[in-house]
């Protein structure tokens, strides 16, 4: 009997998951422990292990499908051999019952209309869907007849073609779209869709507000300058900027609690720990990773925990644990060369704190009156987007100002001063 592949608990709270990607193909023989599919969710994504070695007999859905917890979308045959795992990840197609090859189509020949049983591609799938199409309205040209999204384009393309004109009043056309303009119709991946629906939740339930202030960065340039190379030599990572701005950040937050805050019905809780978040661009999409504690952590710790996060946001091994909670987030547009932008709080939080591109510009620097002259120092634009229903204006523009007074003087946050 057939051992049976089935969707693992993934998380709280999380019922069901999206088929990602295959990573083999039917027949092909695995391993115990060998990863077989990708598995995506609203918060992570996660291979699923073979739980025996064997050869898959069978996918019971395919790439888009939606399997609730605990479903069965697989079975293995244990011990029995089959084909050599396919390396490339491409998703499995189901072979034609007779064992001959599908003859291949010629290139003068009318495409043939589909039987009832005809594969439909899930790209094509998706297009007859938005069009209120059936498979047997569509003539199928692919391998084994199999109905390909090339297919219903051109079916498509072919109705507007024959569709008889309206009558209507005389007009100038407009002149018709020229060359190539194919279009591509993907679904939404389920963490893209927890994105936009958190970010649209923002905007629709708090009150939002963004204030900006500008940093110098000379002192803490120097101060990486300085001590970079005995940093790494003692522990195997570079001293980044993030770290400084995650210390600064809580120097700040522990005069401004509310900043710390969030809004649970009628009632404001304020936390007395520091879970920053630390937004990082994913293989899937923006994830926040927390670092927990964020108080105790040093300079080295911080920036070895923010290294470990992106290396694993890269290849989507991020567990939910990692990206739950939190009590600030810092996310950092700079590295993409973003000059100024306005943040979204990441929900139930109540501030975020954007960092921006470093831009050597001429400012006035001295005492005026005294030694007031102009030099040109490598400058930072801050922005502290918040919700205005428990932190006040003076709040949120003192808090960016601590932040930027802990940057351009760091020893600030060594005597807490």
């Amino acid at each position: 009997m057939p051992t049976e592949l089935k969707v693992p608990e993934v998380g709280e709270s999380v019922t069901e998951v999206e088929i990602g990607r295959w990573l083999v193909k039917e027949g092909d023989a695995v391993a115990q422990d060998q990863p077989v599919v990708e598995l995506e969710t609203d918060k992570v994504n996660q291979e699923l292990p073979a739980p025996v070695g064997g050869a898959i007999v069978k996918f019971l859905l395919k790439e888009g499908d939606t399997a609730r917890v605990g479903e069965v979308i697989a079975h293995i045959e244990e011990g029995a051999a089959g084909a050599a795992p396919s390396s490339n990840g491409t998703p499995p197609a189901a072979e034609p019952a007779s064992s001959a090859p599908d003859p291949q189509p010629k290139a003068d020949s009318a495409p043939e209309t589909p039987a009832a049983d005809t594969r439909v591609m899930p790209a094509a799938q998706l297009l007859l869907d938005e069009h209120g199409l059936k498979a047997s309205d569509v003539a199928a040209t692919g391998p084994g007849g199999r109905l390909l999204k090339e297919d219903v384009l051109k079916h498509l393309e072919q109705g507007k073609t024959a569709a008889p004109a309206a009558p209507s009043a005389p007009a100038t056309p407009s002149p018709a779209p020229t060359g190539d303009r194919p279009e591509e119709v993907v679904r939404m991946t389920p963490l893209r869709r927890t994105i936009a629906k958190a970010l649209v939740n923002a905007q629709q339930t708090a009150a939002l507000l963004t204030t900006f202030n500008e940093v110098d960065m000379t002192a803490v340039m120097a101060l990486r300058k300085q001590h970079q190379d005995s940093f790494v030599a003692k522990h195997g990572i570079k001293l980044g900027f993030m770290s400084f701005f995650v210390k600064a950040s809580i120097e700040a937050l522990k005069q401004f609690p509310a900043v710390n805050a969030e809004v649970r019905g009628d009632e404001i809780v304020y936390k007395n720990y520091f879970d920053i978040g630390i937004a990082i661009g994913g293989g899937k999409g923006l994830v926040v990773p927390v670092l927990r504690n964020a108080e105790r952590l040093s300079f080295a710790g911080t920036e070895k925990a923010i290294s470990d996060y992106a290396v694993k946001a890269k290849d989507n091994k991020l567990q939910l644990s990692e990206l739950t909670g939190g009590s600030f987030t810092i996310t950092n547009g700079g590295v993409y060369g973003s000059l100024l932008s306005t943040p979204i709080v990441n929900a139930p939080q109540s501030g975020v704190l954007g960092m921006h591109g470093i831009v050597r510009r001429p400012i006035a620097v001295g005492t005026p009156g005294k030694d007031e002259r102009v030099e040109v120092r490598p400058m930072m634009y801050l922005a502290l987007t918040y919700d205005h229903r428990i932190v006040d204006g003076r709040e949120a523009v003192t808090f960016l100002k601590t932040i930027k007074e802990c940057i351009e003087d760091p020893a600030r946050m060594l005597i807490e001063a």
